[in-house]
């Protein structure tokens, strides 16, 4: 423990308090001896860029609760089956980085129930860097990460029932459920008709607002 606080550049008290607090896992013992590991280093360094970024210490251990009990990235991903996403890796500081503070315990756990994240390892991975980006995007333009991910919620919901017409439709014509040119296709339809309906949503919109004063 010794050796380990001086790498961590923490007092040894503070890695021992850490430690009754279940904010780091017990050493793995041999005889009288306790090992401590590059793990241990790693979340320790983690517990303190959170703790300067302004998180609590209950919060802190509420975080490594929701991931140590969140699904890993092969059983969100699916071992062997096709994916055009890119999982990013990601420190639990980084994560927090990337939406402002608002990686409570609430969004994370329904993060991690969407599927958005899920742990490799001693790691976080968000399972697609587009949908990372955009994310963060709109928290930084002012939406809350809490409805941002409400709003993914319900977007799945009609994604998996567009995903099922054009599989259906492919089968029913084709004999093949996912040939080479599906998924472009898809893609294709889906982005002219989701660019008319918020062509249609925003023309409503000016016209049902409310009148403007004549000109003097």
């Amino acid at each position: 423990m010794e050796e380990l606080a001086k790498e961590a550049g923490i007092p040894v008290r503070t890695v021992r308090f850490y430690r009754e607090r279940g904010l780091i896992s017990p050493p793995r013992r041999e005889g009288r001896i306790a090992w401590y590991d590059e793990h241990h280093l790693a979340r320790l360094r983690t517990i303190t860029g959170l703790l300067e970024r302004g998180h609590t210490l209950t919060g802190i251990a509420d975080l490594a609760r929701t991931f140590e009990s969140g699904r890993d990235v092969a059983e969100v991903l699916g071992l062997g089956e096709p994916t055009e996403e890119t999982p990013v890796h990601l420190t639990p500081e980084q994560l927090a980085d990337y939406f402002e503070g608002e990686t409570g315990t609430e969004n994370l756990a329904a993060a991690l129930d969407l599927g958005y994240l899920a742990t490799d390892g001693d790691e976080i991975v968000h399972i697609s860097r587009r949908l990372l980006e955009v994310s963060s995007q709109l928290v930084r333009e002012g939406v809350p990460l809490a409805t941002v991910l409400e709003t993914g919620r319900r977007v799945r919901e009609h994604a998996d029932a567009l995903a099922e017409l054009f599989v259906g439709a492919l089968e029913s014509h084709s004999g093949e459920a996912e040939p080479p040119r599906l998924r472009p296709l898809a893609r294709a339809v889906m982005d002219a008709e989701l660019s008319m309906a918020l062509d249609r949503r925003l023309r409503r919109e000016n016209t049902d607002g409310p009148p403007r004063s004549p000109a003097p």
